[in-house]
């Protein structure tokens, strides 16, 4: 190849000529670029929260801005990292660090990310209280995505992923709310407001009504656990995903979700039988970045 090539450039060479996880890669591309360019799929997006504390925040960012996907699933982390980044600061840090000195210095590791208690836990109780206070002061019962969009509708800022699922109107499902600093902060709230319900139902029925109604449904999953399950779950009551990619570490032979393969759905019915589908091997700060600027050039080229 002469001269400069682009990040789409690459990818058809991975095409051509790639073996092994690049060859996937590539798959994962046209997959990919099939589910957002049909007009009647329903494309989900699901991650766990850990990549919010990267860079690879404005990836995800990226997706719903340029409204590439319609519905997330995802944990309760990635409300708190985005919402803590919007206000706080997180640091570069390294896998090898002193945890011992860290916690005595009231540093949080994330891999080789700091985060600073007054980054996470403080600042988030502190926006996080009159917030809730003025969203739930007139009703005590309200879904993960009702409360997620009114969080979102009150954050100015371009940068955070809350505030484009608002401003773009992608519903945010996180099944297991409770599982951290958000869904402690509502915790908090229901001690002195004991008629609260979080109505996990609605979000199922939410759910319910777009499998139901969608003509066709793809989802690109990050990483496994609940916010995958969740999505080929509730995929497999209208027969399966139609387009599935999965970006995953992890490896199969512990029968984990995580390491399962698409193939693996198949058999539950979770994606169809005649589905186009690609399980691809690697870190997803690094898949993630060259999928979707491969994708977004050649959406910009049609």
């Amino acid at each position: 190849m002469d001269g400069a090539i682009t990040v789409n450039d690459l990818i058809v060479q991975m095409k051509q000529g790639g073996g092994f996880t690049g060859r996937k890669l590539a798959d994962a591309v046209d997959i990919m670029e099939e589910m957002v360019t049909r007009e009647d799929c329903f494309t989900f997006l699901s991650f766990p929260a850990c990549i919010m504390a990267t860079g690879t925040r404005g990836i995800i960012i990226e997706l719903v801005k340029r409204k590439l996907v319609d519905a997330i699933i995802t944990t309760c982390g990635t409300l708190d990292h985005d919402l803590a980044r919007t206000w706080k600061k997180y640091y570069h840090g390294d896998f090898q660090m002193d945890d011992v000195k860290l916690h005595q210095q009231g540093v949080n590791r994330l891999g080789n990310v700091l985060v600073p208690n007054g980054s996470y836990g403080t600042v988030l109780e502190r926006k996080l209280t009159p917030m809730f206070k003025k969203i739930l002061k007139d009703r005590s019962s309200i879904s993960t995505r009702e409360i997620i969009d009114e969080v979102g509708a009150r954050i100015d800022d371009e940068g955070s992923l809350l505030h484009w699922c608002h401003r773009n109107e992608v519903p945010v499902f996180v099944p297991g709310i409770t599982d951290g600093s958000f869904g402690s902060q509502l915790w908090m709230y229901y001690q002195e407001h004991r008629d609260l319900r979080v109505d996990l139902f609605k979000d199922e029925q939410d759910l319910s009504d777009i499998v139901w109604t969608a003509k066709e449904t793809g989802a690109l999953m990050i990483g496994g656990g609940i916010s995958k399950h969740h999505t080929i779950w509730w995929s497999q009551f209208r027969g399966g995903l139609d387009h599935a990619v999965y970006l995953t570490t992890a490896v199969e032979y512990d029968g984990s979700l995580s390491g399962a393969q698409v193939r693996e759905a198949v058999s539950w019915g979770k994606v169809k039988e005649t589905a186009d589908y690609v399980t691809v091997e690697g870190d997803a700060t690094i898949t993630l970045p060259i999928l979707v600027a491969s994708v977004v050039e050649r959406l910009e080229n049609r």
